[in-house]
């Protein structure tokens, strides 16, 4: 049954990110007047990563808004503002058909993403994207590979340390090289050129500085040298896998390792940023290309993903898959890797918007 688009009365609820006293300023980035002072954001948690992903957020939320009204949708956008207090009044007054929820954290902490949508359920009102526990449980790298370890979802072998005084070489039980990553960051959060390290000095000092300035342990893995693949997918019931897209890293400088870094997926102008170019349709074998697919596929149920995500996936030398993270609610900025992959099937920007409502809605009729 055609859902009547007028009579849908749509929240773009979004947290805008917040300025701190104790920046240490990592990258920052210019942005249109229409946010005043705004121009970065940093992780409260971490001691001052600028959050350039958050800022994002900003950019597509107006994205998202005009998409959904061009579909015939009633749309009013609310700025959390890291206050839930007006969050709840919000909502109360508003009494939206639906929440497109766009919050990626509260007070500069990721973690507060699930919280935010536990509110919507609280509230008994639909929204789109993921629950609480799955956002929650997807941020912690660790528990994810756990758990699709359990179900024989391919991950590279890993560790985790709380200091660096964890480390030597009887308790080191991965191969170098080793890529090192903050435990409960998205977005690339923390990774840098100097991530992936070839041996236990180097491991020592980038644990060190990600337990250190992030506050939180550190993820080293075994450090998969190929290419990577973005799985794109779409839906519930059943979900649709969307072409693959690849990340070219033939363009970075001698020297940078071929990984997405923080600054090759949000600071424009860097070196990372001009030489790692999105691909799409990836160039694959076809029985490479269905396996990734499949593996994405069993991910994205696996950890009980809603309406969209995106799953990174690594292939070695002999086109080996291996899932390096499930990104529910990921960037569906219009230029995201995202966007790409649907409109290699014909979707435009609006039919992916319209989509991720619509069965978000399907599930709030049953």
């Amino acid at each position: 049954m055609e859902i009547d688009r007028k009579n849908v009365k749509i929240a773009v609820v979004f947290n805008e990110p917040v300025v701190t006293e104790n920046i240490t300023a990592m990258s920052f980035t210019p942005y249109s007047k229409e946010y005043g002072s705004l121009v970065s954001n940093s992780y409260v948690s971490s001691g001052g990563y600028i959050d350039l992903s958050e800022v994002g957020v900003l950019e597509a939320r107006l994205q998202i808004e005009e998409a959904l009204r061009a579909k015939g949708y009633r749309t009013k956008t609310f700025n959390i503002n890291s206050n839930v207090k007006r969050l709840i009044e919000f909502l109360e007054e508003e009494k939206p058909t639906i929440i497109f929820n766009l919050c990626e954290s509260l007070l500069g902490q990721s973690i507060h993403e699930m919280h935010v949508a536990g509110i919507f359920e609280l509230l008994n009102i639909p929204y789109t994207g993921s629950t609480p526990i799955t956002l929650g449980t997807c941020l912690n790298k660790v528990q994810t590979k756990e758990i699709l370890a359990y179900h024989a979802i391919p991950t590279a072998r890993h560790q985790v340390f709380n200091s660096e005084k964890e480390i030597n070489k009887d308790n080191l039980r991965l191969l170098l090289p080793i890529i090192v990553k903050p435990l409960k960051e998205d977005a690339s959060a923390g990774i840098e050129n100097d991530s992936v390290v070839n041996n236990i000095n180097s491991l020592i000092q980038k644990v060190k500085k990600v337990t250190e300035e992030l506050k939180q342990p550190a993820l080293v893995e075994e450090y998969i040298d190929g290419r990577e693949i973005n799985v794109a997918i779409l839906g519930n019931d059943p979900p649709v896998v969307l072409p693959l897209s690849e990340i070219d890293f033939s363009g970075l400088p001698e020297g940078y390792p071929p990984i997405v870094t923080y600054n090759a997926k949000w600071l424009e102008g860097s070196p990372e940023y001009k030489g790692t170019i999105g691909k799409c349709p990836a160039e694959l074998p076809d029985e490479i290309e269905k396996e990734i697919k499949q593996i994405a596929l069993d991910a994205y149920k696996i950890m009980e993903v809603r309406d969209y995500a995106r799953v990174d996936i690594r292939l070695d030398k002999n086109l080996k898959p291996y899932v390096l993270e499930v990104n529910p609610n990921p960037d569906i900025s219009i230029d995201a890797g995202y966007i790409r992959s649907a409109k290699e099937i014909g979707m435009t920007y609006e039919d992916v918007m319209d989509a991720i409502v619509q069965n978000a809605l399907k599930r709030t009729n049953k």
